[in-house]
């Protein structure tokens, strides 16, 4: 089925989903600390949960696209080619294929695969009394759907396997370090299951969670060239071509 759709069209879309963003991260930093769970006033705040800082990561992403519609409303269709605007695309599309969909990804499958085995080991359940059940599914379910519209409605130009991969591979190279900083600093683990797992578990748990992301960046590039078959990367409004 071909379909097109306007920049006022994507703008509406992207405010109501950045909206939600915002809305999302004011209420998980209006959360409360308790003493059976500190959270955020231990070393490191909110910002040594792989969790908080994807739904950072997604508000600026869909912040930023929200410029971008603006200025494609703004602008006549001569100025977007070159300048600002066409640096501006090329940032929404690497942000996107390199961090905003396989982070999104890998928070959404990692937290739900562990919570169904052993919520005890990432989502314990007196947090039920902390975090509300709508927050919950904000934090770690409605970021793939959401993720997935942004891929259908609008095109991303992914670049050379290579730079996407390793792109990541930094990406988990830094929070890896981050969280170990943390652990040394403070002598906390940032989730239970790094508690309960031995050194050589510990490892290979690690290990796998940073080589997944790679798959997920092959995972977003298929999706991205199957849902866009004709010039997968163009910056605006184009039509899908009908199977």
């Amino acid at each position: 089925m071909a379909t097109t759709m306007s920049w006022a069209s994507y703008l509406l879309i992207h405010l109501v989903i950045f909206s939600w963003y915002v809305f999302t991260l004011s209420a998980n930093c209006s959360l409360k600390s308790t003493e059976i769970h500190p959270g955020a006033k231990t070393f490191g705040g909110r910002w040594k949960y792989l969790t908080f800082l994807n739904l950072v990561l997604q508000t600026v992403f869909f912040g930023l696209v929200v410029l971008i519609d603006i200025i494609h409303l703004i602008l006549p269709s001569k100025s977007l080619k070159c300048g600002v605007p066409l640096l501006l695309v090329k940032l929404r599309d690497t942000i996107f294929t390199i961090l905003a969909f396989p982070i999104g990804t890998f928070v959404f499958l990692s937290f739900w695969s562990i919570y169904h085995y052993d919520r005890e080991m990432v989502y314990p359940k007196f947090l039920d009394d902390i975090i509300p059940s709508w927050l919950n599914h904000a934090l770690h379910t409605v970021i793939l759907p959401l993720a997935l519209l942004q891929m259908y409605i609008q095109p991303h130009r992914y670049g050379s396997k290579m730079r996407g991969i390793l792109g990541l591979a930094f990406f988990s190279a830094v929070y890896l370090g981050w969280v170990l900083w943390v652990h040394h600093a403070a002598g906390i683990w940032v989730y239970p299951i790094m508690e309960r797992l031995s050194t050589v578990g510990l490892v290979i748990f690690l290990g796998v969670a940073c080589i997944t992301l790679a798959p997920l960046y092959l995972l977003g590039e298929k999706l991205n060239h199957k849902i866009w078959r004709s010039t997968a990367g163009s910056a605006g409004p184009q039509k899908k071509k009908k199977k």
